[in-house]
């Protein structure tokens, strides 16, 4: 595990020729470092070890750079100020430092009040993601984890993987007494086996099917359940794999989706996690780009990780 000694050189469209605002986020994004207050931090986490240890199409790794292409050239509307903390490396399948480290870093970006977006790699950034939460949040009894995806990544395994996250955090839950919040939209009943769904259920997992998230009233009900839980909890932690989306709208990920909830979808039920302002933290898991055609799923995490950081620059100006 380490920083990388050559950080992403940001570069993208400019539009000299207009007169007013035409800033991108190329022009915005600033390094990280000990001066950096508010906005949102990006963190890469540049992992295929989990996937890897789960069976899985490796790729993931080249995660987090892509995401960064695929955003430089956006423009800049209500985004807050805009960081890039680098990215934390897997040396070779030493999976367990690298996400301690994710941890440390996402702890720091809180200390300093900004807002921590993690760019995967794969959904064991998800291990390392709460920790760093639990690490600078001490404080927080209720911690909501909202995640979208096909799979509960509940799975039992001698060693953490990108299937077993939240059965990590399950397990640390139970060890300090705390409450295990977690809700998932967009399982696949093709995806997941019963003993994974016989785990939720024991855990209290509230989830929606991707087949109840095809229609409105589906939809209409999952929002309800999921605005009841977000009333509830003293913090909201938003958790993405791409993998919940159809494999048209996300060929790059470890297992496309044969049917897979819409992007249209999955930014409304996004909107009132946004909306709560309870977010603490965020990231998106599972771009592959060696397996993403024209870089589409690239410009779909973009796209999500724009809307993030765009409600966070709307929350930071108009507090609620």
């Amino acid at each position: 595990m380490s920083m990388p000694s050559t950080p992403f050189v940001w570069t993208g469209r400019v539009d000299a020729d207009e007169a007013g605002d035409t800033t991108r986020w190329h022009q915005r994004i600033q390094p990280w470092g000990s001066h950096a207050r508010e906005g949102v931090a990006l963190i890469g986490f540049a992992s295929d070890a989990g996937v890897q240890r789960n069976g899985g199409r490796a790729g993931a790794s080249e995660g987090p750079q892509a995401l960064r292409r695929a955003l430089a050239s956006l423009p800049v509307l209500d985004e807050p100020a805009l960081w890039d903390a680098g990215d934390v490396l897997v040396a070779g399948d030493d999976l367990e430092s690298a996400q301690s480290a994710l941890a440390d870093q996402v702890a720091r970006v809180l200390s300093q009040g900004a807002l921590p977006l993690v760019l995967g790699g794969g959904h064991e950034v998800a291990w390392g993601t709460f920790q760093g939460i639990v690490q600078g949040r001490p404080a927080l009894r209720r911690l909501l984890i909202v995640n979208f995806d096909a799979h509960f990544d509940l799975r039992q395994a001698p060693m953490g993987n990108s299937g077993t996250p939240f059965r990590q955090i399950a397990d640390w839950c139970a060890d300090q007494g705390r409450p295990f919040d977690y809700h998932v939209l967009g399982i696949s009943p093709l995806g997941n086996t019963r003993v994974l769904f016989d785990r939720a259920q024991a855990l209290g997992v509230r989830y929606a099917l991707d087949e109840d998230l095809q229609t409105e009233n589906g939809v209409q009900t999952a929002r309800d359940r999921l605005v009841q839980d977000l009333a509830a909890c003293d913090a909201v932690y938003l958790t993405v794999c791409l993998d919940v989306l159809p494999g048209g709208q996300a060929p790059g990920v470890s297992a496309p989706a044969a049917l897979g909830v819409p992007l249209a979808t999955v930014l409304a039920l996004i909107q009132p996690v946004l909306a709560s302002g309870k977010l603490v933290a965020a990231d998106i898991a599972e771009l592959n780009p060696p397996m993403d055609r024209d870089g589409l799923t690239a410009r779909v995490a973009a796209r999500l990780a724009a809307t993030v950081a765009r409600h966070q620059g709307r929350m930071q100006r108009n507090p609620m």
